[in-house]
């Protein structure tokens, strides 16, 4: 129940990610979510929103382990791992903030899954 609960917030977390990047990415609520510069936003908007697509499929495989109920049990971890590894590699390129973001969420609703919480 806590574990769904957590998967559930991760995958919302990364809803709003693939929102941020595709949609706001050059203006400026998203220029102050990532710290950037108009000149940088619309340089990169393409790349972003490509990064925004690849959030939208961890989402949707954390959203399909969810439907699957306790049967989802493994696509929930896997997705999960990957969202806690792609978290990692953001904070060591973006900065720690990433950590708080992405990778702590996901590894609690690892833990609690693990638990059978």
């Amino acid at each position: 129940m806590i574990g769904d609960i957590l998967v559930g917030l991760v995958a919302l977390i990364h809803c709003y990610i693939v929102y941020l990047e595709m949609v706001l990415w050059d203006t400026p609520r998203g220029r102050k979510a990532f710290g950037t510069t108009p000149e940088f936003t619309s340089a990169s908007k393409v790349l972003a929103a490509n990064q925004g697509l690849y959030n939208g499929f961890l989402a949707a495989g954390l959203i399909w382990g969810l439907y699957l109920g306790a049967g989802g049990f493994q696509i929930k971890k896997f997705f999960l791992l990957c969202v806690a590894i792609a978290g990692l590699c953001g904070a060591a390129i973006v900065g720690r903030k990433v950590l708080f973001v992405q990778t702590a969420p996901a590894v609690l609703a690892i833990i609690a899954l693990w638990l059978g919480l």
